[in-house]
């Protein structure tokens, strides 16, 4: 499920920070989001929850590019 702006994020039940933006990543196969948190929660590899409808979805958090950023792909 893909998010809009404005969900929630959660750690520990409790509200956190906000999706700004967000959407279906074709070149890694998934949803992505971006979102402001306080940044002792932003380590990569960390997880979150986001609220989707009422739902609860994990969130992971990552500070890679989420492309080929090295071009390595387009080297093979």
């Amino acid at each position: 499920i893909d998010v809009t702006n404005d969900e929630a994020i959660l750690k520990d039940k409790k509200c956190v920070g906000y999706i700004t933006s967000g959407g279906y990543a074709h070149h890694v196969k998934k949803s992505m989001a971006l979102g402001y948190v306080p940044p002792e929660l932003s380590k990569h590899n960390s997880t979150l929850d986001v609220e989707i409808n009422g739902k609860l979805y994990l969130a992971h958090v990552t500070d890679k590019p989420l492309y080929d950023a090295n071009g390595g792909k387009m080297k093979n």
